[in-house]
């Protein structure tokens, strides 16, 4: 249903907000009721006197007969007359001389009947799913929505937006807001496309129109239903307007009829019965207009003589209502209309049903409350007892109450109030904020009982609640409240008080305390206090750099926390992240405010000195070896110094290795670490003294001065001090040779800057400079020979890669310049050449794709080498490139060309199966070979022995005996050929032999064998990596001892001095696993087992930590019940079993003894989840043991433990009875004014003598021999949607169906 707002209209709100009161007017369609301001006050009150006077006098007995009203007062006659003209309603004087002004911004009101409602939880209107989906619904569609709730416990919704937003929500609030029910209809499948419309057009717009799902089978369905789902009056107008498209569409005969709209119940019948006779008589359809559709038109369509019959028909019924109906008018409040009208129109269907009269309700936006029943004469006395019957069924009451009882006359999450509706479902409760009333509305029976109850917990409630305001400053509001609400919460479970403290929004300073006088008082005084000392609280501003914040809140802020529960009145704030901000704030109490600040500066000075950071270089090769066997060497040096060491990734080319922490343990680490590297090499470490004004020259920019002389002197690491600290000392490392070498150099260059530095920096393309460097750097070792300038080179990491500088003497590098760019001149100026190369080495240099002419490119500054084509046959091969590079190309093809003819072809017989090993990982230890020695080598193919064997027959293969291979000649799968100069070939011979694996035996005892292999072979897999070996363990059935290694000669010692002191390790493991798996066995009564065990096993894990041992107790199936086996070293064991004996020995003194507890109050000692009892029983050291449901003595409660603490709990158990007891009492006595008391409820349950009906003097039937109706007879006076008996005689007249 929709109300729609416009600012021209205004009669009063039909229900109530929940905040304050709705300040709009609002003109709405027929199914809300709309109250008038002056009706407003009626409505409150209910009946209003003399109908109430008439309603319980006609539904009580009386004694007297003279009491007893006569027929014409209870049900005064009708009148002759039509309705006056002056009872018509008039029309709106405002509406005729304003015009309406237009808004893109609509409001509009849907109502939501409760039998409708989705969401039906009256304890929490305003929050819980409910307000969620208008959230949602919000912000889905950009529309406003407000939710008020109605005396019916409806829901209006008001929303305001853009049209099309609020048609959006609509939709949207009945999909979601309203149970949906569904129907189907049946129009032809060729109308199914002018339901969808172009490209959807009319089905989206008859959606929103209807707030309807229409769902249309897809074209290849053979269905021709359409699902409909909606409220019921979407059902309908979906319906209906879907049946006008498709009669539109229909070739067959469509006809419309208007007939006016208030005899359309005639045409349609009560529950829709006469229609659908009539379709079903004459075979065609009829869509009459749903009462919520203003439309007179009834639409027929069918055959043509369908059609025909089907108008003849209604027609009839038309014209004879039109001639014998009458109607009368009667007035009824407008706040009756409701229960008049009933649920989705149940009641009015009844009337029609019952009676063959309708009942034409006034539209709810009209002020108007009279009532007009048109139907047969005979039959509107019936309906108009049934109208006043329903209308009158129902009262108003109302309950004084201030306020701020409202929500402990609710209780907790409505509980007081639930077990009211409970026992009166029937009865609405209402309670207005801001009013000092409560407001009922139901059966007058059922008001009357709620109200006495009401009343009842009202007067209890003021005799011991009380209220106070306090007013404290809105800034130390949230101070109060406390972290997580922990301040507040607190003195609410104190005092047993409620707190309202107003949200920041309000900018109130009242404090509102309800309860209990006393608590109160307390609350009052407390809350002042906290007031009082924030006054005089002090904020302190500490200046900590943000890097240590993190450090300082701690993982899942632990540190922190353990900073706040050591100042627990200081509350400390740290900026955010994203701030930047170094201000961290403290505020509480001036002297823990000061403490704080000093415990924390302290923390920050701790952490400035173990952030101390160093930097140390060591050779990559020997980063492995500071890591040490499974990171052992690492991990020892951070925990002996109590620092943190930071190793570059395995694939970073850097050297650094960071330590960071207190100063002197950085030192203390570097020297360990240095100390490493010094014993695994030659490395030796001198200090060069150059003045510190000097070294930013000597490193250059970016490193690159110094790096050149690292790379040059073989990798040394030079270590310039920190700049600005004064030191002179250059610290350089590496092997003796070439730290000399590096020391000479740096000294050097050290003069050269003292006297007088000068630089140049010179440009060359990158192709260029392996070129001028030379092979081997002898180029460019030439120029400064020469000149004693030094000459740097970009490297790959140099954005700039055609720079060059060059450092020295003006005069040096003047010199050096001049030779340079000589070079670089004659390098750009190109020239070709030619060159006879045999044709039977032109394989050689283009063979794998070039690789070797590619070699002399990049070499010899960029030179193109061309090679004739293969089908040729020439022997011309061209040169083109700078005039120095094409000669240096020219000399060194050359000498290729001179070691290819002096090439030989040599053999090397090794047995195939040492091949794999020959090569290594990759190849790799067969291309050092070939790198090394300049040649060629190439392993035979493999030798599948199997596959090669002929099938042979009593010694003969094809009918040939064949003869037996030569010992002395050598296979051919073991022949690797090389290929090369004479003397290299046989230099690389040599290597390869070395490379040829021996094996040696190693005699290890055979139950070791498997815990070497390891865990999936790990073991052995780890031993064979680190010395570089294969490592054969024999078969598990051969039961061998013998373990063979096999690897290079070198590497075979190492590999034998490792597995025999893993053996040792694995027996020293043995014999201590002999000594741990002593066994002892206690016994110990398996009642005192779950006392050993403890809670979640807490007691018996503690002892097996301690002890390091294994307690083993007995399974359920145990013979032995009482033994409990302790496996462990035998020391262990025994104290293990001294530890569990103690406990035994403790648990033998304790005594049990069995107090009666009220079972009412067992839940309360309990607690939530056992908290309650837990900590009483940790408290006195006890066990205490409850009943279980079903038992002899529901009150009997067991408790255990020594004497003194048995006695202690025994007593405080007590104390707690007592104290929960009278609160139980106290519910009991609020309960009996919640119920009927014994009395009432034994009268009602009485059995009563037979019914006398509904009584009245002088009344029809009294002339008859009918008995009187009977007033508890469910087919006399139906409830609202109940199932009507079969029908029978009856005093009121035939009924109709």
């Amino acid at each position: 249903y929709n109300l729609v707002f416009s600012s021209e209209s205004c009669t009063g709100c039909r229900g109530w907000h929940t905040r304050t009161p709705c300040k709009r007017g609002i003109s709405t369609m027929s199914s809300v009721a709309v109250l008038t301001q002056e009706s407003f006050n009626e409505h409150r009150s209910g009946l209003l006197p003399e109908k109430a006077k008439a309603a319980v006098a006609g539904t009580s007995g009386a004694e007297d007969e003279d009491s007893l009203p006569t027929y014409k007062d209870a049900f005064p006659p009708l009148p002759e007359k039509p309705l006056p003209e002056g009872v018509q309603e008039t029309g709106n004087a405002w509406t005729t001389k304003i015009r309406p002004l237009k808004s893109s911004v609509i409001t509009q009101v849907f109502h939501v009947p409760l039998e409708e409602r989705k969401y039906k939880d009256m304890n929490q209107f305003g929050e819980g799913d409910q307000a969620k989906v208008c959230l949602d619904i919000m912000h889905k569609t950009g529309a406003h929505l407000e939710l008020s709730m109605a005396k019916d416990q409806g829901l209006s919704i008001m929303v305001s937006g853009k049209h099309d937003a609020v048609m959006k929500a609509r939709k949207e609030i009945v999909s979601r807001l309203q149970t949906q029910a569904s129907a189907t209809v049946a129009i032809p499948k060729e109308h199914h496309r002018f339901v969808i419309g172009k490209s959807g057009e009319k089905l989206q717009e008859l959606e929103l129109k209807t707030a309807t799902k229409i769902q249309i089978p897809r074209p290849e369905d053979p269905s021709n239903l359409i699902k409909i789902s909606g409220t019921k009056e979407g059902l309908e107008k979906a319906k209906h307007e879907i049946l006008l498209i498709s009669a539109e569409q229909d070739k067959r005969a469509v006809e419309r009829m208007n007939i006016e709209k208030v005899y359309h119940p005639f045409i349609t019948g009560a529950y829709n019965k006469v229609v659908g006779e009539l379709m079903q008589e004459t075979g065609a359809r009829i869509n009459v207009p749903p009462p919520s559709v203003n439309k007179t038109e009834i639409v027929i369509t069918g055959e043509k003589e369908q059609v025909a019959l089907a108008i003849a028909k209604i027609k009839k019924i038309y014209e004879e209502k039109k001639k014998n109906a009458t109607t009368i008018a009667v007035e009824v409040k407008k706040s009756q209309h409701k229960y008049v009208i009933g649920p989705k129109g149940n009641t009015l269907q009844e009337i029609l049903d019952r009676t063959g009269v309708s009942v034409e309700i006034p539209p709810l936006d009209s002020s108007s409350e009279t009532v007009i029943l048109r139907g047969e004469p005979d039959r509107l006395g019936q309906a108009l007892t049934e109208v006043y019957a329903k209308a009158n069924s129902y009262t108003v009451s109302s309950v004084s109450a201030p306020s701020w009882l409202h929500r402990f006359i609710i209780g907790k999450k409505g509980q007081n109030l639930a077990k009211i509706t409970q026992q009166m479902p029937k009865v609405h409760i209402e309670f207005t904020e801001g009013e000092d009333k409560i407001t009922l509305e139901g059966p007058t029976k059922d008001v009357q009982i709620v109200q006495g109850q009401i009343e009842a917990i009202v007067t209890d409630l003021i005799s011991r609640m009380d209220y106070t305001e306090i007013s404290v400053d809105p800034k130390f509001h949230r101070h109060l409240i406390g972290k997580g609400g922990a301040n507040i919460n607190r003195i609410k479970e104190l005092h047993k008080v409620s707190v309202r403290i107003p949200p920041d929004n309000e900018k109130s300073n009242l404090i509102r305390i309800e309860g209990d006088p006393q608590g109160v008082q307390e609350a009052k005084k407390e809350l002042l206090e906290l007031a009082s000392r924030m006054e005089n609280e002090r904020t302190k501003d500490m200046i900590i750099e943000q890097r240590f914040h993190r450090a300082i809140i701690g993982q899942k802020g632990e540190k922190v926390k353990e900073i706040r529960d050591k100042f627990p009145e200081v509350i400390i704030n740290f900026p955010d992240p994203a701030q930047k901000s170094d201000i961290v704030q403290l505020r509480g109490p001036r002297t823990e405010v000061e403490k704080c600040t000093k415990f924390m500066q302290k923390m920050v000075a701790e952490m400035v000195e173990n952030s101390f950071s160093v930097s140390v270089p060591i050779f990559k090769q020997f980063h492995k070896n500071i890591i040490g066997k499974g990171g052992a060497n690492i991990k020892k040096i951070r925990e002996e110094t109590n620092t943190k060491i930071d190793l570059p990734a395995e694939n970073s080319n850097s050297e650094m290795i960071i330590i960071t922490g207190k100063k002197a343990n950085c030192e203390a680490a570097k020297n360990r670490i240095l100390a490493i590297q010094k014993e695994l090499a030659n490395i030796t470490e001198v200090e060069v003294s150059i003045p510190s004004k000097l070294h930013n020259s000597l490193i250059g920019s970016k490193g690159r001065f110094v790096r050149s002389i690292m790379e040059e002197c073989g990798g040394v690491h030079i270590h310039f001090p920190t700049e600005g600290s004064g030191i002179d000392a250059v610290t350089i490392r590496g092997t003796a040779e070439e730290v000399e070498k590096a020391k000479k150099q740096l000294l050097s260059l050290a003069e050269e800057k003292q006297i007088k530095s000068h630089t140049v920096e010179l440009r060359a393309k990158p192709e260029y400079h392996k070129f001028l460097i030379g092979k081997g750097g002898g180029n460019i070792r030439k120029v400064r020979d020469s000149t004693g300038a030094r000459i740097i080179f970009p490297t790959a990491d140099d954005k700039d890669q055609e720079l060059i500088t060059v450092i020295g003497t003006e005069e040096a590098v003047a010199e050096a310049q001049k030779e340079l760019e000589a070079l670089i001149k004659s390098l750009d100026n190109v020239v070709e050449d030619f060159m006879i190369v045999d044709p039977k080495h032109h394989r050689f240099f283009v063979a794998r794709r070039g690789q070797v002419l590619r070699d002399i490119a990049d070499e010899y500054g960029g030179v193109i080498v061309s090679f004739p084509r293969t089908a040729t046959q020439s022997d011309k091969v061209t040169l083109k490139g700078a005039k120095d590079c094409v000669e240096a190309a020219k000399k060194r093809m050359l000498e290729m060309i001179e070691d290819l003819d002096a090439q030989v072809t040599m053999e090397c017989v090794i047995p195939q199966k040492f091949h794999r090993s020959i090569m290594g990982p990759k190849g790799s230890r067969i291309q050092q070979i070939t790198k090394d020695h300049n040649v060629q080598i190439k392993f035979p193919d493999r030798d599948d022995q199997q596959a090669d064997a002929p099938v042979q027959e009593n010694g003969e293969a094809n009918g040939e005996v064949k003869e037996p291979a030569d010992p002395l000649v050598p296979k051919k799968c073991d022949v690797i050929v090389l290929s090369g100069r004479k003397e290299r070939c046989e230099a690389a011979v040599e290597a390869l032999k070395a490379l040829v694996p021996v094996s040696v035996a190693v005699e290890v005892p055979f139950e070791l064998h498997r815990y070497i292999i390891g865990q999936k072979g790990s073991g052995i897999r780890k031993m064979m990596d680190e010395f570089e070996v294969n490592i054969q363990v024999p078969a598990h059935e051969l039961q061998s001892d013998i373990i063979s290694i096999t690897g290079l000669a070198s590497h075979l010692d190492r590999a034998k001095e490792g597995l025999l002191e893993r053996v040792k390790e694995l027996q020293a493991e043995q014999e201590d696993r002999a000594l741990r798996s002593f066994k002892l066995t206690i016994t110990v009564e398996p009642k005192y087992h779950p006392k050993i065990i403890g809670r979640k096993g807490a007691i018996i894990t503690q002892i097996r930590n301690q002890h390091e041992v294994n307690i083993q107790f007995p399974e359920k199936n145990d013979e032995n019940q009482d033994q409990i086996t302790i496996t462990g070293y035998e020391q262990n064991a025994v104290a293990a079993r001294n530890a569990i004996q103690a406990i035994v020995d403790e648990l033998e003194e304790m005594i049990s003894e069995d107090i009666t507890l009220d079972s009412k109050v067992h839940a309360r000692i309990i607690g939530a989840r056992g908290k309650g009892i837990r900590k009483i029983m940790d408290e006195f050291k006890v066990d205490v043991r409850f009943p279980q449901s079903g038992a002899a003595d529901p009150n009997l409660v067991t408790v255990t433990g020594r004497p003194e603490h048995v006695d202690e709990a025994i007593d405080h158990l007590l104390n707690l009875e007592e104290e929960y007891m009278a609160d139980v009492v106290e519910n009991e006595a609020k309960m009996a004014y919640m119920k009927p008391s014994g009395s009432t409820a034994s009268s009602m349950e009485e059995p009563r003598g037979p019914s006398k009906g509904f009584v009245v003097r002088e009344a029809p039937w009294a002339t008859g021999n009918e008995k009187a109706p009977d007033m508890s007879s469910s087919e006399e006076f139906p409830s609202f949607g109940a199932p009507v008996t079969n029908a029978r005689s009856s005093p009121w007249g035939p009924k109709r169906f």
